[in-house]
């Protein structure tokens, strides 16, 4: 396995959400949940069963969604699992702003990894930490060990939101919305701003990290 430094747990990404936001998201994605497929629906009831608590439920994922949301939102603070399937089915919910932001990746030449290649994330290797690519749309990120740390220079949420509202003029994305699709896809946070988007190689004289928006 990586080194474990190499990573951040995904509760981690609290440091990088307005609360508002992060609850807007939580609501978001317990009211969308029952229209998605099973399959992805399954590891979030586990997560919530597992780790959320609701006054008056035995079993706190069969309560409403929307009784569930603050309970949900306090464990989403602490638990990397229920975070990972959280933003999961938020990701699948949001499927076209998904694929618009992976096509805007594509269009700024970050690194893709193919349909076809294999990853054994068991045994990540330190070539692919590396270069860490944007994995296929419909990877499944959450088997992933956290969020990389290096973010590309000059690909901050803002130059990415401009670029992405030229491209998608009708979209109504917020910048809040492209900036959390965007770290899901990516599989990093803006711990250190300081890689070459296509050498992977840190960049001398590297930015702070992007500012924590979670106050």
């Amino acid at each position: 396995m990586a080194e474990k430094t190499e990573f951040l747990p995904f509760h981690a990404i609290n440091e990088f959400m307005r609360a508002d936001f992060r609850l807007s998201v939580i609501r978001e994605t317990l009211t969308a949940q029952a229209k998605l497929d099973s399959s992805i629906q399954a590891e979030l009831n586990q997560q919530i069963k597992k780790r959320v608590s609701v006054p008056g439920f035995r079993n706190s994922d069969k309560a409403p969604a929307l009784i569930k949301v603050l309970p949900t939102n306090k464990a989403f603070e602490k638990y990397p699992e229920l975070v990972a399937a959280l933003i999961a089915c938020w990701a699948e919910s949001q499927s076209e702003l998904r694929q618009q932001v992976y096509d805007l990746f594509k269009t700024r030449n970050w690194p893709m990894l193919g349909e076809d290649e294999k990853v054994d994330i068991a045994g990540l290797g330190l070539d692919l930490i590396k270069h860490w690519p944007v994995f296929p749309i419909n990877f499944d990120r959450s088997r992933l060990p956290g969020f990389y740390t290096h973010w590309p220079k000059g690909e901050d949420f803002e130059a990415l939101y401009t670029n992405f509202t030229a491209l998608y003029p009708d979209s109504t994305a917020s910048l809040d919305k492209l900036g959390l699709m965007a770290v899901w896809l990516a599989m990093r946070l803006p711990h250190h701003v300081d890689i070459d988007l296509q050498t992977g190689e840190v960049v001398e004289g590297s930015e702070p990290a992007m500012q924590d928006t979670s106050s």
